[in-house]
């Protein structure tokens, strides 16, 4: 009988068995979580929605939150959520908790998505302002 797919079935496959070595490759640690240190809370909050350099970004936060009013009236609530999260994003750079908390509550009424940096705007915004002052030229 000619086999033409592999083995027959009465063959077993020889396995060779090595021993394994566990090499630890030592993790990178980003800058942002560097500073907040023990503060983990503030650090997911941050790499959840912070801009590593919004000065990239043309709009400003006055007109994204216009923008995402607008779309909103639209009916386009994944725009306007889109659009929430950038002036929430421009609000962190600028160091305005009251609009981190009033935009990211937007979007989150908006597309109910949850966002960690409402839970403690306060230091999230502090955490992120120490980053913008020591990688960015400002």
């Amino acid at each position: 009988m000619s086999r033409i797919f592999g083995k027959k079935k009465d063959e077993k496959k020889q396995t060779v068995q090595t021993a394994e070595k566990t090499v630890e490759k030592p993790q990178k640690v980003s800058e942002l979580e560097q500073l907040a240190g023990d503060d983990k809370m503030s650090y997911e909050a941050l790499a959840q929605v912070m801009f590593l350099d919004p000065r990239k970004i043309e709009t400003s936060m006055k007109q994204a939150v216009d923008n995402a009013k607008k779309a909103e009236k639209d009916g386009d609530i994944a725009r306007a959520g889109m659009w929430y999260e950038v002036a929430g994003g421009l609000a962190i750079y600028e160091g305005n908790v009251k609009k981190v908390a009033e935009c990211y509550g937007e979007a989150h009424r908006v597309i109910g998505r949850d966002f960690k940096i409402l839970a403690n705007p306060e230091k999230a915004v502090a955490l992120a302002k120490e980053y913008y002052k020591r990688y960015l030229i400002m």
